[in-house]
């Protein structure tokens, strides 16, 4: 195989004259070279194709859920998987801290009574001139400090899952509990549970990972001249799943590694078939109406600098140059001066390279 393939390199340098401007071969000789031809695909207005694309959780709508105290875990409701709803109850769990929570917010309620107390007394008896008004205002000094310190305390429990009306149970005589409710903070689907039944956890520990799958957000590295026609607002669609949304966010650096740009979009449509983590193939509109091909990258071929692709012609080939805007593991979305109806060489096209080298300098 090997010495047929010098065989044909060699042959082809023998059939092409070194300054003409076409590679001229016969049909017997196009089969002899095991060159293939395929029709020019359909041409894509301001259409990148086939861009591989990760699907991704927006940031916006994915929440970890922490324990807000050290406690023990006594039942975990939900699983990984599980739909919930914004309130709904996920762990349930054993915290003296929250015990000693609750009792600091009743202490600071019977402190700020005491203190509105002392200054309606005050009041009244600097209304009669038996105290002076200094006395007065340290007095309103002090109830506003207590009130400050009873806000505090209940927005802290607050912070720890409480709600208003079983913070106002509380502070009517209700027994403190040290029963601490885990809750979900919007209705979504419950992606990762970190802790079990009896563990015991450090305040701040995640338990929980809940988002909202509906929309999904897509993110593509592409090459940076790729992404020169691109704009925000640019209709994306992941055909083989139906969905589709908008490009949201253009990069403005390069990756270190492989000098590509992350462009991000919003998938609103059809969201429901995809999966967070997913590896799919995404269509972006590209702005201007450049006319582009997608074509196997089989048939694309490099002269120093500039890629090419060898068109069939009447007495052989002619190299076409084009402008790579995105180039994929099997096929490339590029420009160039096609009409549209021209047959190109898929096989065979080291052959088609050797002679064109010849013709313009080569490599």
């Amino acid at each position: 195989m090997r010495i047929f393939c010098w065989a044909a390199l060699a042959f082809a340098q023998l059939l092409f004259p070194v300054h003409a401007q076409e590679l001229v071969l016969s049909d017997i000789q196009v089969s002899k070279l095991g060159i293939q031809l395929a029709p020019l695909p359909p041409k894509k207005n301001g259409e990148l194709s086939g861009v591989p694309a990760q699907v991704a959780i927006p940031g916006n709508r994915l929440y970890t859920i922490s324990t807000p105290l050290a406690a023990m875990v006594e039942q975990t409701l939900v699983g990984v998987g599980d739909s919930v709803k914004k309130g709904q109850v996920l762990a349930k769990l054993q915290s003296p801290a929250f015990v000693e929570a609750q009792r600091s917010l009743l202490q600071a309620y019977m402190q700020s009574q005491l203190a509105r107390e002392n200054f309606i007394r005050d009041q009244e008896l600097w209304k009669d001139g038996i105290i002076p008004e200094s006395r007065l205002l340290a007095t309103r000094s002090q109830r506003n400090e207590a009130d400050a310190i009873l806000t505090e305390r209940r927005q802290t429990l607050k912070l720890y899952g409480m709600t208003q009306g079983e913070i106002g149970q509380l502070l009517s005589g209700s027994d403190l509990s040290s029963l601490l409710s885990i809750t979900s903070p919007i209705s979504g689907v419950v992606l990762e549970k970190t802790a079990g039944s009896g563990q015991r956890l450090d305040a701040a520990t995640p338990l929980f990972m809940v988002a909202q799958l509906n929309p999904l957000a897509l993110e593509i590295q592409l090459p940076l001249p790729s992404a020169g026609n691109l704009k925000v607002g640019a209709t994306v669609s992941v055909p083989a799943f139906g969905a589709t949304g908008k490009l949201t966010a253009i990069g403005r650096s390069l990756s270190g590694g492989n000098q590509t740009i992350l462009v991000r979009a919003l998938i609103d449509k059809g969201a429901g078939s995809l999966r967070p983590g997913q590896f799919v193939e995404a269509n972006i509109a590209a702005a201007g109406g450049i006319e582009q091909w997608n074509i196997p990258n089989s048939a694309l071929s490099r002269l120093g600098n500039q890629a090419v692709v060898f068109v069939r012609s009447p007495s052989g080939f002619r190299s076409e140059k084009v402008n790579v805007l995105f180039e994929g593991t099997q096929s490339s979305v590029v420009s160039g001066a096609f009409k549209g109806d021209e047959q190109i060489a898929v096989q065979g096209v080291s052959a088609l390279k050797s002679g064109a080298m010849g013709i313009g300098g080569g490599e």
